[in-house]
């Protein structure tokens, strides 16, 4: 398969460009939400690893103005991104002071983290990075969830997957995975979803 055609717009990706979302990764959490019933009226929300924006873009509009949404990223959200019931906090996800504010604007009725880690190519690499990311995700789902929360994260398919599958049912009812079919076939990307906090 030639380099770029990875890059090639789909059909997801014209999708989300003719709906206003800054990626096409809004049709996996819209998936998600479609058969676990996540996200519900007067939430709050916690987004990690947000930018551009896409999931943060879903969730305001299923909110319709009521809830609140707290995105949090390294980089900026894209400008389209915006509402009167979101909060932006741009930072390091492991530094003290960002763990603080989130914590400030919690607890949380749902947690969700679409972030991927700076892929190398080097799929052990990845996928290790990916796993520190899960692992942080699932401290943040575990430490600011409410009672009767729940949580999707998504993972690089690895030998980890289940190690972390067995943490998260310790954590809630229910804890499985799930690929959308919005993830590219070529992807080993899947996601992680924990349903109603103990």
């Amino acid at each position: 398969m030639p380099a770029n055609s990875y890059e090639k717009p789909d059909y997801w990706s014209k999708k989300a460009f003719s709906e206003g979302y800054p990626a096409r990764s809004v049709y996996k959490l819209q998936e998600i939400d479609d058969k676990f019933g996540m996200i519900k009226k007067n939430f709050t929300i916690l987004d990690l690893g947000a930018a551009p924006g896409s999931w943060t873009t879903f969730l305001l509009r299923k909110l319709d103005g009521s809830g609140k949404v707290v995105s949090c990223d390294l980089n900026p959200l894209a400008k389209s991104v915006k509402g009167d019931n979101l909060v932006f906090i741009q930072g390091d996800l492991n530094a003290a002071e960002i763990r603080k504010q989130i914590t400030e604007n919690g607890p949380y009725d749902l947690v969700v983290c679409d972030a991927a880690p700076l892929t190398t190519g080097n799929k052990m690499v990845d996928t290790a990075r990916s796993t520190q990311l899960v692992e942080m995700a699932v401290w943040y789902a575990q430490a600011m969830l409410k009672k009767g929360g729940n949580f999707a994260v998504k993972i690089f398919q690895n030998g980890s997957q289940q190690e972390i599958l067995k943490n998260m049912r310790e954590i809630f009812t229910s804890a499985k995975g799930f690929k959308p079919e919005a993830c590219r076939s070529e992807s080993y990307e899947t996601y992680l979803i924990g349903i109603n906090k103990k």
